[in-house]
């Protein structure tokens, strides 16, 4: 077999012989089973399990292109990226991440514990679950990460080092692209569902107020190191179960502005409320699914708010930070990129090259386009009236108000 000296792609048969061979976890004579439960647009991830005694692990292999697209070139770095930063938040943010085993940077793969016991919160959504404790743990990881990598908690040289420790072009230009770029021109690497393309020609395309906006945030994205972000923290990387959540797959990790973070969850959130608006047949069931989603809307962000104003008078360290009124006005400044973020997402997934099946899995043709619709209308909204955003509040009355102005232009 490979003495994984040298780089190579793996497959099932090579994780086996890895996991025998290159780490000290499983006995030698150990019956191990090993199946590609990879399902993102990057990477291999593969589970490994002693059949014997139940013993199992997680190894993700960064591939030099994505398997979203072989035009899209990645630098396997990212695998390094993952590894530190997982190993950074788990300190942070104890219990709200998995635990880092191993990094391989020959193989470019790390070793991370099993959560196969939680679901992903997307496909648990997309089968109607509620979790009540979603927005208390998400609004704690978020408070912790983005505040306490930031130059207010941080000796300013000591965050220096590791906003370069943590540039990351490829990942970073993935974002600038797909986020802030492609969904607002008529990019020939958009995959537009046929039936929207003309609303968005008009409603976004020719709106050159809103293209203005969007090119002052893809700058604000690319020049404000304000913390360390996970990077791509939507429904997809967080794994949950009744009681606990974790945050996985943060190899986007770089500096940048914090409701980068933020946003991405309230955005899935709403995703997941326009599948529950569009699909759920049982009225009385779909109306508390959407209430849950929309409470937990108000919630990440008015939890996010309290936490943070609280954790900033306890770890402050900058002597500016300290006077009177400056923690309102940074806490402003992350709610109004939030809602910015919360905007772009929500078009990005519509127009853009990478979708989200809480839109692509509504059958019904009619409906889909209503969904999609809405969520542009929601994100255009978003951006546009994001200075005016301060509690969870104004977030969901972002929400019942676009909800009625989709009906005009059905």
């Amino acid at each position: 077999m490979h003495q994984y000296n040298e780089y190579f792609t793996m497959n099932e048969t090579d994780v086996l012989d890895y996991a025998v061979t290159q780490l000290d976890v499983f006995d030698k004579d150990a019956k191990l089973t090993c199946t590609e439960i990879g399902d993102g647009n990057l990477n291999y991830v593969f589970r490994v399990v002693d059949s014997a005694s139940g013993k199992s692990l997680i190894i993700k292999q960064a591939g030099p292109v994505a398997r979203i697209s072989a035009d899209i070139k990645v630098s396997t770095d990212r695998n390094r990226i993952e590894s530190e930063i997982l190993k950074l938040q788990y300190e942070l943010a104890p219990g709200f991440v998995p635990q880092i085993y191993h990094y391989d940077p020959v193989m470019n793969c790390c070793v991370i514990e099993d959560l196969s016991d939680y679901e992903i919160m997307r496909k648990a959504m997309l089968q109607y679950k509620q979790f009540p404790l979603f927005a208390d743990h998400i609004s704690t990881f978020l408070v912790n990460t983005l505040l306490l990598t930031s130059d207010v908690v941080m000796n300013h040289k000591e965050k220096k080092d590791l906003v370069k420790s943590f540039i990351n072009p490829d990942l970073c230009e993935i974002s600038e692209d797909l986020v802030y770029t492609e969904p607002f021109y008529d990019c020939p690497r958009n995959d537009i569902f046929e039936a929207t393309r003309d609303f968005a020609k008009s409603y976004l395309w020719e709106d050159e107020a809103l293209l203005l906006e969007t090119a002052k945030l893809k700058f604000e994205f690319m020049n404000h190191a304000q913390s360390l972000l996970h990077g791509d923290l939507h429904s997809g990387s967080i794994f949950i179960k009744e009681d606990s959540t974790k945050i996985i797959d943060p190899e986007f990790a770089f500096y940048g502005p914090a409701g980068y973070d933020i946003g991405n969850v309230i955005a899935h959130l709403l995703f997941a409320y326009v599948n529950a608006d569009s699909v759920m047949v049982d009225s009385s069931a779909r109306d508390a699914q959407k209430a849950w989603l929309l409470s937990s809307v108000r919630d990440v962000i008015d939890l996010f708010s309290e936490k943070f104003l609280t954790l900033f008078q306890e770890k402050a360290t900058d002597h500016s930070a300290r006077v009177p009124g400056f923690d309102l006005y940074y806490l402003n400044q992350m709610i109004q990129d939030t809602a910015a973020v919360t905007g772009l997402e929500l078009c990005r997934r519509i127009l853009g090259l990478a979708h989200v099946k809480d839109i692509t899995s509504i059958q019904s043709a009619a409906a889909r386009v209503h969904a999609e619709k809405l969520c542009l209308i929601m994100g255009k909204t978003f951006i546009m009236e994001r200075s005016g955003m301060e509690t969870g509040e104004d977030f969901v009355r972002v929400v019942t108000e676009c909800i009625a102005a989709t009906e005009i232009h059905i």
